[in-house]
């Protein structure tokens, strides 16, 4: 894929980063990452009342000049009973950004998911304190 990725992992947990090198225009680069980031929010852990980005599993989302995006994305344990079905409903969503061209999900396990990884939100959703 491109130069460009937006990385959960960089910075503060769910915290996207835009890195220079990609061809299009930073306007649209920055509308289809934070449309992308709403369309994420929309898909829901069954287990756990948060949506899957404020979870923090997404590890990457990385647009490419012909703006398809790949996706790495991780569960919050290998066993869940959604493994099946959850990166599809993550393709479904951000396949519905305006703009978006093929869309690639990708399960991984490593690192593993912990609840570090959670926002603040998500947290608080959960009554995590």
């Amino acid at each position: 894929m491109s130069d460009n990725v937006a990385s959960a992992q960089e910075s503060e947990p769910n915290t996207p980063s835009m890195e220079p090198g990609s061809n299009l225009p930073a306007a649209e680069l920055e509308r289809l990452t934070t449309d992308i980031i709403a369309a994420l929010k929309t898909v829901y852990d069954p287990e756990i009342p948060s949506d899957i980005y404020e979870i923090g599993l997404i590890y990457r989302v990385d647009i490419d000049d012909d703006r398809n995006v790949e996706v790495d994305m991780t569960l919050t344990a290998p066993g869940c009973p959604v493994a099946g079905e959850m990166p599809g409903w993550v393709e479904n969503a951000v396949s519905s950004v305006d703009g978006v061209g093929l869309v690639t999900v990708n399960m991984v396990f490593d690192p593993p998911w912990t609840p570090d990884r959670m926002s603040e939100e998500a947290k608080v959703a959960i009554n995590w304190y």
